[in-house]
């Protein structure tokens, strides 16, 4: 397929992009120190090396107070734009365009310096901001204006001010966050003049011609947000002051809904960005959950944009505009959504990476160069981990051949992929098959590989993933109960009344899995999260609509910590809304006894229960496969689920292949 559009140049201010296609800034940790400015550098030089139209930095603050944490990213002085060179000359030695975020953090900041419009705590930080003064605001947006002039001067081509995402300037916006009485507040018309003040002086400061690209927050998605008709009074506002293009944010970090994680719809948001373009003149960046070139190619065909923005993605894949440019779209390594290496890395203070591309923000120190020597190697095992193994040998030049005893690719992620939301990890697989193709990998499939048909191998990966754990429950042969994998791939469909046997994240997925609807689209997503028209709904938030569950599903674990306690940082508390809206009757601190006619028997605190149902769904944890490797003596290598049995821990298993392969 091509993708004239996606494809097609465009002139922003006096900057000519080579295509539509914007990598939307992501705070990967490698800002946060001089140090990191080398990593940084070829992180972004291989993505600008893939054909990328224009790479947006993570945000930097323009003072001290704006940090997201102590001592993060700042761009204040001389002397750090001109260190900032390295990172522009990198990219543009590679044909690319590069544009420097400033990102005031505002009452977001963790740290006791934060300062907002009013002193209203985030619910995300322990810190309570400080109220900025009357001449603070003035100052502050000098401050946004002076970084954006440093950022001239360190080479960078453009600038993006953030104003999304419930950060300063949005705190500024929303009447939820601004009580002010003065001239930065009390109206609408007052709490916009902070951002149009930041565009003016930085105009003021570079020209007429340097291109600054705006982040305006379409829907806030928190009470107390912005009306349809301010967001369009100041997205003209801005046109007027001189912002060059508007790129679009939705939702605050502390907004109830969904924006970015996998459970949401693919180019969920694109007709609040079609809305925003039929209101202005300048060019409008699309954003949120557009991962393929096909989507983002027929969002800007249909007019719904000029340009899509895609973090993310570019984690994933740093060659997606290259592979789409070269008719080699089925090679692009698609982002799933999971946040498990990127933001939820981030928001416990480690440096980003990438599940599906371990080699994200490492690009200097897991390098998977050729090999200087004629080898084979051997992987057994084609789930996650294995697939991770044989592709980056092949990549590196090594003969592989890959073993799977079952007649399909995937392991454990072809699970996964059957529960609703996580439907992109079918992505993953589509990568990884093609991959084998495409590099010559020798495919067995219904073989179970024995120690003498590896005993001819340079170098063996056993990989030969989990088993689902069985209890040791009175009534375990219970023709009632089963297994997840049974459930998942549909070999059983269990009845009205369910028990889950099991609360991590496995329980949880077939919790989601055993409740859903699967005639929910898109109209009914956005109902059950309750988002409304904007033109309507202050902040595009209304009521929310209730679920109606396919089952009745009681989630048991014996642990007495809440359920789902454990679950992805940043996605987490929607895997546990869904538990809620779907009715699911969750139960902690469980003895179990046994299972009969009657149903399940189970104890809590001493009391007995009797839980009448049709079925008990095992998710009862995993164990290890290696009796192959066991029989290797110790003469191969050991990965994945085969090697720690914790939960189903892809981003660990694809890690440690990628990193074998890197060491041999």
């Amino acid at each position: 397929m091509s993708y004239p559009h996606l494809l097609a140049p465009i002139t922003i201010g006096n900057l000519e992009l080579r295509n539509r296609v914007v990598m939307g800034s992501m705070h990967t940790g490698l800002e946060d120190s001089r140090r990191d400015l080398a990593a940084l550098a070829a992180y972004f030089a291989e993505r600008a090396r893939g054909g990328v139209g224009l790479i947006v930095t993570g945000g930097y603050a323009p003072n001290k107070r704006g940090w997201l944490k102590p001592f993060a990213s700042e761009l204040t002085t001389r002397l750090q734009s001109m260190r900032h060179r390295e990172i522009t000359g990198a990219v543009h030695d590679e044909g690319g365009a590069i544009a420097l975020q400033v990102l005031h953090a505002g009452r977001y900041g963790y740290h006791p310096l934060s300062v907002s419009a009013s002193n209203k705590k985030s619910p995300i930080t322990p810190f309570r901001p400080r109220a900025l003064s009357t001449n603070g605001v003035d100052q502050t947006a000098t401050d946004f204006a002076e970084t954006v002039a440093l950022a001239v001067k360190a080479g960078y081509d453009a600038v993006e001010i953030m104003g999304s995402e419930g950060y300063l300037i949005n705190q500024f916006l929303a009447a939820r966050t601004n009580d002010r009485n003065d001239a930065w507040g009390g109206t609408a018309e007052r709490r916009m003049r902070f951002p149009l003040e930041v565009v003016r002086r930085s105009r003021d400061l570079v020209g007429a011609d340097f291109p600054i690209v705006y982040r305006i927050s379409l829907l806030d998605l928190v009470e107390g947000g912005q009306t349809w008709d301010e967001v369009v009074t100041l997205a003209h506002q801005l046109e007027e002051a001189g912002v060059t293009v508007l790129n679009t944010g939705i939702g605050w970090h502390e907004a109830r809904v969904p924006t970015i994680i996998t459970q949401v719809p693919r180019g969920a948001w694109r007709s609040a960005t079609a809305r925003l373009k039929a209101e202005v003149s300048i060019p409008v960046c699309a954003s949120n959950r557009i991962n393929t070139p096909e989507l983002a190619e027929e969002i800007l065909a249909a007019g719904e944009a000029d340009l899509v923005s895609m973090a993310r993605p570019l984690l994933a894949d740093a060659f997606f505009v290259e592979k789409a440019a070269t008719s080699r779209a089925d090679e692009i390594n698609t982002c799933i959504a999971c946040n498990q290496a990127c933001l939820d890395h981030v928001f416990k203070n480690r440096k980003a990476s990438c599940l599906v591309n371990p080699r994200a923000c490492r690009e200097t120190t897991l390098v998977l160069g050729p090999t200087k020597r004629a080898a084979t190697v051997a992987v057994v095992g084609a789930g996650p981990a294995g697939l991770a193994t044989a592709v980056s040998a092949a990549e590196r030049g090594f003969a592989v051949t890959l073993f799977e005893k079952s007649e399909a690719l995937g392991g454990q992620f072809r699970l996964a992929m059957a529960v609703p939301g996580k439907e992109e990890f079918a992505e993953t697989l589509r990568y990884f098959t093609r991959r084998l193709e495409v590099l010559g990998v020798e495919v067995r499939l219904r073989t179970e590989a024995t120690a003498g048909d590896l005993a001819s191998y340079d170098e063996v990966v056993v990989a030969t993933g989990v088993v689902g754990r069985v209890p040791d429950l009175d009534g375990i042969d219970h023709p009632s109960v089963v297994s997840y994998a049974d459930v998942l791939t549909g070999v059983v469909v269990p009845g009205k009344r369910v028990a889950v046997v099991g609360a991590g994240g496995i329980g949880v997925d077939v919790s989601h899995f055993l409740t859903h609807d699967p005639a929910d689209d898109l109209d009914d997503w956005m109902a059950h999260w309750g988002v409304g028209d904007p033109g309507v709904h202050p902040g595009g938030l209304t009521e929310r609509k209730p679920r109606t569950p396919i089952r009745e599903v009681t989630l048991l674990q014996r642990k007495t910590t809440p359920i789902g306690v454990d679950l992805g940082k940043t996605s987490g508390w929607a895997h546990r809304a869904v538990l809620k809206q779907s009715g699911v009757v969750q139960v902690n601190g469980v003895t179990y006894d046994r299972v009969d006619d009657e149903g399940l028997h189970y104890s809590v605190d001493g009391t007995p229960h009797v839980l009448a149902v049709d079925h008990v769904v095992l998710c009862a944890g995993q164990e290890s496969v290696r009796d192959l490797y066991d029989e290797l003596g110790g003469g191969a290598h050991l990965i994945g689920g085969a090697d720690v049995a914790a939960e189903l821990d892809a981003k660990r298993a694809i890690e440690q292949g990628t990193r074998l392969v890197a060491a041999l």
